[in-house]
């Protein structure tokens, strides 16, 4: 078999980044699901819709969860492809590889959570607090399937393949966004089901004791998000002083612009009683604040690595 050309390699990283893309495209499809409460358009039944395999469309809400399972069925052939791809390409060891082998595992468990949620009954209605815990699980792991996504993407790319992006420092930032993300999926499920009519009303419910508890919980995520968004802007706005590399001034850039932008859709959300688009556009933002803070770290780490190595080579001369 012949050895793989930098051509072929090449064409990786682009499928690699273009299912990436892709991913974020089925993720914002899927809060379009739970803000019109269509995941029951397909009744109980899954993986069929409605017991068939190609179903009787009869209302918006089976369009648009029949969409969805469509659009994830395509995602998991393009994850089983980047895998099989990688597999061809790369040494057992590398990190390309491995990453695609985690990719390969997160779609897989993200498919078995979706399903979940179908089977449990945790869509259109249901206010329980099993949905909370499946939809929290659910959110977890599509970070963690589009952290997996993003590095074998980063890790294929020139100068980063020798790179080993096994442990990751500054965990606080990243875990940070997922306590964010998590109270911000449970946020926009009350808002779904528990809409306000005006912000007055919202504020009141939200501190009214006899409230369901999905209302009460929404006063929790701007709190998080403006702790998350101090703590990333001062980690951020430190290397992008620092200069230590065109990358990481560039990844701290787009890191402090997404997080300033992410506070202004956030209270335009509040303030707009969170409008669909907004909700989208929002959940859009979160997702690239959470890609280019997974590439910053693991960039952030490579440079630490550089350093390092002149050091101590220096200290052995």
């Amino acid at each position: 078999m012949a050895p793989p050309t930098s051509f072929s390699r090449q064409r990786f990283t682009r499928f690699a980044w273009g299912v990436l893309a892709y991913n974020v495209a089925v993720i914002l499809w899927g809060a379009l699901v739970r803000a019109t409460g269509s995941g029951a358009g397909c009744g109980g039944h899954w993986p069929l819709c409605n017991g068939e395999v190609l179903p009787q469309i009869a209302a918006n809400a089976t369009v648009i969860e029949f969409t969805h399972r469509l659009m994830s069925g395509i995602a998991l052939i393009a994850v089983v492809a980047l895998f099989a791809w990688a597999r061809a390409l790369y040494p057992p060891r590398d990190a390309t590889r491995r990453w695609a082998a985690w990719s390969l595992v997160f779609i897989l468990t993200e498919a078995l959570l979706g399903a979940s949620l179908v089977l449990l009954g945790h869509v259109a209605a249901d206010d329980s607090m099993g949905r909370v815990y499946s939809l929290s699980a659910h959110l977890i792991n599509t970070f963690a399937l589009l952290a997996s996504l993003a590095l074998t993407a980063w890790a294929s790319s020139p100068g980063n393949r020798q790179i080993r992006t096994r442990t990751f420092a500054g965990r606080a930032p990243l875990l940070a966004i997922v306590a964010v993300a998590v109270s911000g999926a449970i946020t926009a499920l009350g808002d779904t089901l528990f809409p306000a009519h005006t912000l007055a009303q919202g504020l009141r419910e939200d501190f009214a004791s006899t409230a369901n508890f999905l209302i009460r919980l929404r006063v929790i995520h701007p709190l998080l998000a403006v702790a998350a968004a101090c703590l990333l802007a001062l980690w951020a706005g430190r290397e992008f002083a620092a200069r230590r590399t065109d990358r990481l001034r560039w990844l701290s850039a787009i890191i402090l612009a997404l997080v300033a932008s992410q506070i202004v859709v956030g209270a335009g959300n509040i303030l707009l009683k969170a409008p669909l688009a907004m909700q989208l556009f929002h959940l859009l933002l979160a997702d690239g604040v959470w890609i280019t803070l997974v590439l910053f770290t693991a960039e952030r780490n490579r440079a630490a690595l550089h350093t390092t190595i002149p050091d101590a080579a220096k200290m052995i001369k």
